[in-house]
């Protein structure tokens, strides 16, 4: 069976991050989605809260796909994450070229804890790249319509966390 991991923050899920889950779930026999624990950001979202968003959104996924999506939240390395879930893949999505620098530093050092763990990128979708949950964040918090970016269960908690004067 080839597992797969995508890690990330998840604050909030987006519909890029849909993207990447939908086509990674073409790579992989069963996929994790790492939701990471970092204590050195401040998440909008509690992680029980993350883990829920990203659990429904992946349900309509298996429920067209029929494939396998586990939730698993982190605050380990991922890859000894990666190793903890018996991933063989991780999946990463790229949107512009900073991102691509910043991953192809973290895919040298993960190689050089453990070889056998491989990275692959995926392209965000043309109508995606712009997408960053830091930046639906502040578009919300500033009272614009993220309804764009997001699917509307994750709207919703976007404008209960952020309601307009």
């Amino acid at each position: 069976m080839r597992i797969g991991l995508y890690p990330g923050t998840f604050d909030p899920i987006t519909l890029g991050h849909v993207d990447i889950i939908q086509r990674a779930m073409i790579l992989v026999d069963r996929l994790v989605i790492g939701v990471a624990i970092n204590r050195d950001k401040a998440p909008l979202f509690s992680l029980e809260e993350r883990v829920a968003m990203v659990e429904a959104e992946c349900a309509g996924i298996v429920a067209k796909t029929g494939g396998e999506i586990l939730v698993h939240p982190f605050e380990n390395l991922l890859i000894d994450c990666a190793r903890d879930v018996g991933a063989s893949v991780i999946i990463r999505g790229l949107r512009a070229v900073a991102d691509f620098e910043y991953e192809f530093q973290m895919v040298g050092m993960n190689r050089l804890m453990d070889a056998s763990i491989e990275t692959v990128f995926l392209m965000a979708d043309a109508r995606r790249q712009a997408i960053a949950s830091k930046l639906v964040k502040e578009i919300a918090r500033l009272g614009g319509d993220v309804a764009k970016f997001v699917t509307p269960e994750v709207n919703l908690a976007l404008v209960a966390r952020f309601p307009k004067p």
